[in-house]
């Protein structure tokens, strides 16, 4: 099991969180942010002989477990960025997030999308009260934010990386350990800095604790990064769920990922669709497949190794558009037969 990390350790020049810094950003974050709710299920069809134990992150503010960055960076903001505001480029919870931390705190926000993104997360950024700009494809969405960041001076957030994002998303982490201080094992998706910053807050708070991270086998980008020795930019890649599927892991967070996850797996896109079926089925949630990827995880290629033992389940958003998850899961149910 790895050690407790000390205190003024730096990766890539980013300082490590301490749990000192978790737990400040924890308070920090209250007044902005939802406690939200948890519970114990010993009954899951399939899974009888294991504890599941589920955080309902999607129950948070805007949708997502992303809004604890989107405030937590922007907490930090000088009163002149502040002043100009903020931009990003994103056409998932990250948009969505941005926007309503920068509604919450009267902040500016100038949000590039690609054309045929989720239409549900492109209404709830304009709901929030952001710039939305669309663009076609994914590189024009990247050089415009970086005119807007040099001809309007915004703050450029990003979606994945940097010791605030991550700093957030420990929060989560050190939240759950403190409502459920005896998890054996916790499940979570890889994107969005989650894995570094939850991971982080556990090996912390539960060094006991086995951590488990999981992405789809078709967008491997840290499963490639781990076997390599060092961070692999995979380029736009196929998946059942693009928020499930950055391209690169960024040298911060994959060593924070590496140090701190006990294994990392990876579940089909016929195994998202069969979890976010099941979650359906059984708890009624309706949820985007990177929320369903630890159950996939958990009935997939983790079963055997949790068999038995009290499990964490991070159910991490919902923000997805009826006709698409209905479509889904009408492909998972064919699928099962």
């Amino acid at each position: 099991m790895n050690a407790r990390l000390p205190a003024a350790e730096m990766v890539a020049g980013i300082p490590v969180p301490t749990l000192d810094d978790i737990a400040a950003e924890h308070i920090a974050l209250a007044p902005w942010v939802t406690r939200t709710p948890h519970f114990e299920k010993t009954d899951f069809l399939s899974l009888e002989d294991t504890q599941l134990h589920f955080k309902l992150e999607l129950l948070q503010f805007a949708g997502t477990f992303k809004t604890r960055a989107a405030f937590s960076n922007m907490l930090a903001l000088s009163e002149s960025q502040r002043n100009m505001g903020v931009t990003c480029a994103s056409a998932g919870n990250h948009a969505v997030a941005v926007a309503y931390a920068a509604m919450r705190l009267g902040i500016s926000a100038k949000i590039v999308v690609t054309r045929g993104g989720t239409r549900s997360r492109l209404e709830l950024a304009r709901h929030y009260g952001a710039d939305v700009v669309v663009v076609d494809n994914p590189a024009q969405a990247l050089d415009l934010v970086q005119r807007i960041v040099v001809d309007e001076a915004r703050t450029l957030l990003s979606p994945f990386h940097g010791y605030r994002t991550v700093l957030g998303t420990a929060t989560l982490g050190y939240e759950w350990a403190t409502q459920v201080p005896q998890l054996d094992a916790v499940v979570v998706p890889i994107g969005g800095g989650l894995a570094a910053g939850m991971s982080t807050a556990f090996r912390l708070t539960n060094p006991a604790c086995s951590i488990y991270g999981v992405e789809p086998r078709d967008a491997d980008a840290l499963s490639q990064s781990m076997a390599t020795g060092k961070p692999v930019r995979t380029g736009t890649r196929a998946s059942f769920d693009d928020r499930l599927a950055p391209d690169d892991t960024g040298q911060y967070s994959y060593e924070l990922c590496r140090r701190h996850l006990d294994r990392v797996v990876t579940v089909s896109d016929a195994e998202l669709g069969d979890a976010m079926l099941r979650l359906f089925d059984q708890l009624k949630l309706a949820v985007e497949p990177s929320c369903a990827a630890p159950l996939a995880a958990l009935l997939g290629p983790l079963r055997g190794a949790l068999a038995g033992k009290r499990v964490g389940i991070v159910l991490c958003g919902s923000n997805t558009d009826p006709d698409v998850w209905s479509s889904q899961l009408l492909r998972a149910a064919a699928q099962r037969g």
